[in-house]
């Protein structure tokens, strides 16, 4: 899979972060929350990551 880095909120890599993969995708890197209350499969994961990384997306026209 290739990815592209659309954004972040920050110039080092374990920030909040925004790719695209070549399958069309997209792939988020953020915190692993754990008192979320749900049920999730065990082949799926959610992750969390400010607002403003979408915000700054969808301003720079990104995504």
């Amino acid at each position: 899979m290739k990815v592209t880095k659309l954004v972040s909120t920050c110039d080092i890599k374990d920030c909040p972060t925004i790719y695209a993969t070549d399958r069309g995708t997209l792939l988020v890197q953020g915190e692993t929350p754990t008192d979320h209350g749900l049920r999730i499969p065990s082949h799926e994961a959610l992750v969390e990551i400010p607002m403003e990384v979408i915000q700054k997306a969808v301003r720079d026209n990104i995504i």
